[in-house]
């Protein structure tokens, strides 16, 4: 339950909870350790071909009763499944990035389920990855859900200074684009997307840092009409990723 609650202990323990059949089916045919394997019977038969698949790579596994199904779920209708994972080493993806790619930055992204559905809609798009620096902590329960299962598979770049990262990039060529919601820059729809580029989406409340601003090549908006002043974080993300694979 601290693994599912806490990310400071996540992070001291090297570990992180999942929950869900198919989520912890997902996380074995992903390559994910999975340390622990937590069942209920009735999920065992409910959900036979995924439990198996968790079952085979386990290192462990527990029957465990309804009662404390309930205890450990994070959601109100438990299906009765649940891992303890081994942490991805998101770090060693700094050296994956390919400079004629295609990225989304999150800017300390703080809404876990605003993550989970950038990285989703990343993976669904066919984007090459997600840089991100601050914000909720990727392992997070709701993070996971909402990405369902594409935190596994995806190319997610962990780094602490963003706009040092962000530079060095453009100096390998590739164009960064920070998104904000002024209709005095350029339009999203009008930038050129032909090579490696990298768009950036900030903070729910307050958008993109000064210091990662002038880190990019440009600022970009996406154009709107109506009364509405900005977009969700993952709706504004999702339009740049699909303009920048259109």
């Amino acid at each position: 339950m601290k693994l599912r609650e806490k990310d400071s202990f996540r992070k001291s323990e090297g570990l992180f909870f999942i929950e869900g059949a198919r989520l912890c089916a997902d996380a074995a045919l992903s390559s994910v350790k999975i340390k622990e394997l937590y069942v209920t019977e009735s999920a065992r038969v409910k959900y036979s071909e995924y439990v198996r698949l968790a079952e085979n790579v386990a290192e462990r596994s527990f029957l465990v009763s309804e009662e404390v199904a309930e205890k450990l779920s994070d959601t109100k209708n438990p299906q009765g499944v649940f891992c303890i994972c081994k942490m991805l080493d998101k770090n060693a993806n700094i050296g994956k990035i390919k400079y004629n790619g295609k990225y989304i930055a999150l800017e300390n992204v703080s809404n876990p389920s605003n993550f989970g559905a950038v990285v989703r809609t990343a993976e669904a798009v066919g984007l090459d990855g997600v840089i991100v620096s601050g914000g909720c902590d990727i392992y997070n329960p709701k993070s996971q859900r909402a990405a369902m299962g594409s935190l596994f598979r995806l190319n997610i770049v962990e780094v602490d200074d963003l706009p040092d990262f962000l530079k060095s990039l453009a100096e390998n060529g590739m164009s960064v684009y920070a998104g904000v919601p002024d209709s005095n820059v350029e339009k999203i729809t009008e930038v050129d997307m032909k090579n490696g580029v990298v768009t950036v989406i900030g903070n729910e409340g307050n958008g993109i840092s000064d210091a990662t601003k002038k880190a990019s090549t440009k600022l970009v908006t996406i154009p709107m009409q109506g009364r509405a002043e900005s977009l969700n974080a993952a709706a504004a993300a999702s339009i740049m990723i699909w303009e920048m694979m259109r």
